[in-house]
């Protein structure tokens, strides 16, 4: 099994609520397809880099886990069209 990183920048005008939803969600789709979640880091809210969407913030999200070579490419396919997802990046770790 291979180490990755899922970020995740999600959109900041959500209720907290509707945002921890859309986390728990990706994470779901990283068990679903046989991957082990080893740790979750919440950034909080962030400035942009430049304006997405019209927007200036998001909360950034890291997500370890280790999975199979197939799983990355699944979790892209499904966090692709997640409403609240403004970016995403899927990357593996090396030892």
């Amino acid at each position: 099994m291979n180490k990755y990183e899922l970020a995740l920048v999600v959109n900041a005008k959500v209720e907290d609520d509707v945002r921890e939803a859309t986390v728990e969600k990706a994470k779901a789709y990283i068990t679903r397809y046989n991957g082990v979640i080893t740790d979750v880091e919440e950034w909080g809210k962030k400035k942009l880099a430049y304006e997405i969407q019209k927007m200036h913030e998001g909360f950034y999200y890291f997500i370890q886990f280790e999975a199979n070579a197939d799983c990355p490419a699944e979790v892209e396919r499904h966090v692709r069209i997640m409403d609240n997802v403004l970016r995403y990046l899927v990357v593996r770790k090396d030892a």
